[in-house]
């Protein structure tokens, strides 16, 4: 078949979850036997999200071949399976570089660069880009923004041209929001009228419409959309508000999403897939009976900031019938004198990871208290830094011991910037990114977490390692490395054998998790977590 493209926007208002409708589209046609890929285009000019505060625009993720990404790539992977690439994350940015190089090449032979057709040129050869490379049966764009945004005007225009072009081998779904209004006691169906409008204003007739709800719509409400829209009844969808994301594939499967893209496609219907694994999974979520207190030690108070390890962790709670009850502690706030109160209820730690001196002490005081009290822990990237830097001061008796991120001074700098690293002038896309491999010492807690495995690959985002200048000391003290890049000796997984479960990596596991496939070392810390 040939390649059919399928464009996710958004109206009315942003965050209504067009990644987790993306990811659900593309994990419900997978269930369908199809070969799919989800991509995401962000209207900022930032060239990736790289240098993003967290706080503007949650975590960024970061794909096997090194992208720092939007964290919808997230959604993408855990949902699907997938693999994400470079060419699955695009930003307003790279487009108008890629352009302006190649004016400054002459590529354009001296004509005038415009938006149309040069940058709405760009964006098309970009959503066409994977199926260059490999063949899918459907590629999914998800278009960041809000319909109406100056920025994402030749986003739309890129895609009313391919439409155009590829007839019933494209499909726009637009997602709106249907706001219920206590005062009057009823639904209002003007926003997504208006949003409509705006879109059909730019070209563009939506084939399908999810309507966005805190509550159960009545048909009535799907009618008058649909009548309203322009749009076939069967292709107005909602997608109300439900206790786990993870529901919403099988909510969209239900009111035959799925069946109407095929439809819209030209494509045979066929059966409903019974979507048995992840059935299996939903199952496990809601028999799920007890809980486990995980306290999420870092600086960033907000949840989309450490969106891949909270849902990591969830992820691994649920295969082990529980839930994971994760609280947030303020690495600026923690002291010794206040340390025990916020972390003593906690069956288990999680040290995150981060960047610069800001709340870094408070990380080492509670890696010293989980070390202290046998508590388990995990520290990731920045965590397991700090966790090297605690053990350096209070077992090797190095008092200053740092990191040179943190003290440049410091005589003992356990933690020091990667040799390839000091030349390095400018912040984005410059870093230690994507994976790289990573060879397990045999017997450690580490090794068995993965089953026996001895060689591993997992993604990073890093500008500073472990001295091994210090790695004989660590080791003769009790802290042993357990986990080394094969080429480089770079130090990826440091642990403590002697206590409960106390392990750190400069890599980023939570990258690698998805519901299907919960990663192993999560798995590994949540048992630890739950065994008395």
């Amino acid at each position: 078949m040939n390649t059919k493209y399928i464009f996710v926007t958004g109206g009315v208002v942003s965050s209504l979850g067009k990644g987790i409708i993306s990811a659900s589209i593309g994990n419900l046609l997978q269930a369908r036997g199809f070969k799919v890929t989800i991509q995401k285009f962000d209207p900022y000019i930032n060239i990736d999200p790289g240098t993003l505060n967290p706080y503007e625009h949650g975590e960024c993720y970061v794909t096997a071949d090194g992208m720092e990404t939007d964290l919808d790539l997230g959604h993408y992977e855990r949902f699907t399976d997938i693999r994400t690439t470079r060419r699955n994350s695009i930003t307003t940015g790279r487009i108008y570089q890629a352009v302006i190089e190649k004016e400054r090449r002459g590529d354009y032979l001296g004509r005038t660069i415009q938006v149309v057709p040069h940058i709405t040129d760009e964006i098309k050869l970009r959503i066409k880009e994977n199926a260059r490379h490999e063949h899918f049966d459907f590629v999914i764009s998800e278009i960041g923004g809000t319909i109406g945004d100056i920025e994402s005007a030749p986003f739309m225009e890129a895609i009313r041209q391919l439409r155009w072009e590829m007839g019933r081998d494209a499909v726009s779904i637009h997602l709106t929001y249907v706001p219920y209004l206590h005062a009057a006691g009823e639904f209002k169906t003007k926003p997504t009228q208006h949003s409509v409008k705006e879109l059909q204003g730019m070209g563009i007739q939506p084939d399908i419409l999810i309507l966005r709800t805190e509550h159960h719509l009545e048909e009535g409400i799907l009618r008058k959309v649909a009548s309203f829209c322009n749009v076939d009844l069967e292709c107005v969808v909602q997608s109300e508000d439900l206790p786990s994301i993870y529901e919403v594939p099988v909510n969209m499967q239900r009111q035959g999403l799925d069946a109407a893209i095929l439809r819209k496609t030209g494509e045979p219907v066929g059966e409903t897939p019974p979507m048995t694994s992840w059935h299996a999974f939903l199952d496990k979520l809601h028999g799920a009976a007890g809980e486990v207190d995980i306290a999420l030690v870092g600086k960033y108070d907000l949840q989309d900031a450490y969106k891949s390890i909270r849902e990591s962790l969830s992820l691994a709670a649920i295969y082990h019938n529980v839930k994971a009850r994760l609280h947030f502690v303020s690495s600026e706030e923690i002291t010794r004198q206040n340390v025990a109160g916020k972390l003593c209820a906690m069956a288990g730690i999680v040290v995150c990871p981060g960047f610069g001196s800001r709340g870094t002490e408070g990380k080492i005081i509670a890696a010293e208290y989980a070390r202290t009290h046998n508590q388990p822990a995990f520290g990731i990237c920045l965590g397991m830094q700090m966790m090297v830097v605690e053990f350096a001061r209070h077992v090797l008796g190095f008092g200053d011991a740092n990191s040179s991120e943190m003290d440049a001074a410091t005589k003992h700098n356990v933690i020091d910037m990667m040799e390839e690293q000091k030349s390095v002038r400018q912040m984005g896309g410059t870093m230690r990114l994507g994976a790289y491999d990573c060879m397990l010492e045999a017997g450690s807690r580490t090794h068995e977490a993965y089953g026996g495995a001895t060689k591993i690959s997992e993604r990073h985002r890093h500008r500073y390692e472990f001295n091994n200048s210090y790695l004989k000391a660590f080791e003769a003290a009790g802290m042993k490395c357990v986990g080394t890049n094969p080429e480089t000796g770079l130090v990826e997984i440091v642990e403590i054998p002697a206590l409960k479960w106390y392990i750190g990596t400069q890599f980023h596991p939570e990258y690698c998790s998805t519901v299907l496939h919960p990663h192993p070392l999560f798995m590994s810390f949540v048992k630890a977590c739950l065994s008395d």
